[in-house]
C-alpha cells in the first residue's frame, strides 16, 4: 500500500478534478442538479455516491454533543513549516499547463514574453487573447514518501 501511487488531476477546461490511489480507488468531484457538487467515489468496480454540501441539520441532538466532547478533548500539537516544506517537496508535478486571458490587450503583451521564457519541462505557460483560461495540473506521490518526509525531519 505504501508503494501506491496518488495522482492529483486537475484540468478546468473539461471540468475534471479527482485523486486516485492507482487499482484501488478514485474520487471525482462532479456537477450535480440539485446539490452543487457531488463526489463520485469508484472502489474497485463499485460506483458511490457522495453530496458534502447536503444539509446535515438532520442529526441527532445526542450526535452533535458528542463531536463537540471530542473537539475540545483534542489537543493541537501544531504544524511545523519545515515539516510541511519537506512534505511538498515529496510530491512530482507531471503536467503543468496554464492558458490565460487577463481581458486587457497591454497586460496580456507583457505576461507573454515572460510566458515564453518561463516555459519550461515542468510546465507550458501559454497568454492567449482569446478569452481562454485554463489550467492543467497532474501531481503524484506515493505514501511512503509522505511518511519518509515526517520521519527525515
Amino acid at each position: 500500500m505504501l508503494w501506491i501511487p496518488v495522482i492529483l488531476f486537475v484540468d478546468t477546461n473539461s471540468n475534471i478534478y479527482s485523486i486516485q490511489l492507482k487499482g484501488l480507488l478514485k474520487a471525482n468531484i462532479e456537477k450535480h442538479k440539485e446539490e452543487i457538487i457531488r463526489i463520485k467515489l469508484n472502489i474497485f468496480f463499485a460506483n458511490f455516491y457522495f453530496y458534502p454540501l447536503k444539509d446535515r441539520s438532520t442529526r441527532s441532538i445526542k450526535e452533535n454533543i458528542d463531536r463537540k466532547k471530542i473537539s475540545t478533548q483534542q489537543k493541537s500539537k501544531g504544524f511545523r513549516l519545515k515539516t510541511g516544506l519537506k512534505i511538498l517537496r515529496s510530491f512530482r508535478i507531471k503536467k503543468f499547463k496554464i492558458d490565460v486571458d487577463t481581458g486587457d490587450y497591454i497586460i496580456n503583451a507583457k505576461m507573454f514574453a515572460i510566458a515564453h521564457l518561463i516555459n519550461s519541462d515542468a510546465g507550458e505557460f501559454n497568454i492567449n487573447f482569446e478569452g481562454r483560461n485554463r489550467i492543467l495540473l497532474s501531481i503524484y506521490n506515493r505514501p511512503i514518501y509522505i511518511i519518509k518526509a515526517f520521519i527525515n525531519i
